[in-house]
């Protein structure tokens, strides 16, 4: 099973990104990149400090995501990103024309326990609520597709596989 498609795994911080990413990736014979590496040191030291990225620190960032996601058209391949408004989502885009979104999604609840359980991870569970703000859901024009991470990462990755093989698989335009 494969795809020729990227897919951008997305969502805010605690939906799984990091752990669905590479089943997925696994699943669909591609190769993963954790789109946390792709931040600059001062991004990183800015979240862990408790304060949410602006505009100005994510473009770089997501023109890192894009110039990867870029190299493997038409190879396909995954690679997570919150990709939290539909201006980064363009941007990615742009890039990565052939880009499809999977979008992560679950209940605030959840989300801030699995936040709240993690180790290693600098993005504290304080800035949720600014992630949550700043999501902006996927509209129909975009290639792509919702997936509730509810249960474990492999019904979640078994649902999203099907989402994005299945017959009403999103096509990039």
């Amino acid at each position: 099973m494969s795809t020729p498609h990227v897919v951008v795994v997305m969502g805010v911080a605690g939906t799984g990104k990091t752990t669905i990413g590479p089943l997925l990736a696994e699943a669909l014979g591609v190769p993963y990149a954790e789109g946390d590496d792709f931040h600059p040191p001062a991004n990183i030291a800015k979240m862990a400090s408790g304060t949410p990225l602006d505009d100005g620190d994510r473009h770089p960032w997501l023109d890192a995501i894009g110039r990867w996601a870029h190299g493997r058209a038409g190879l396909g391949g995954v690679v997570s990103s919150s990709a939290l408004k539909r201006s980064y989502r363009d941007r990615l885009r742009a890039a990565a024309p052939e880009a499809v979104f999977l979008h992560l999604t679950g209940d605030r609840e959840l989300i801030e326990r699995r936040m709240s359980e993690r180790t290693g991870h600098f993005m504290p569970t304080a800035l949720l609520d600014s992630q949550f703000a700043t999501l902006e859901q996927l509209a129909p024009d975009e290639a792509g597709h919702a997936v509730d991470v509810s249960g474990t990462p492999e019904e979640i990755t078994a649902r999203a596989v099907a989402a994005l093989t299945g017959p009403h698989a999103p096509h990039a335009s």
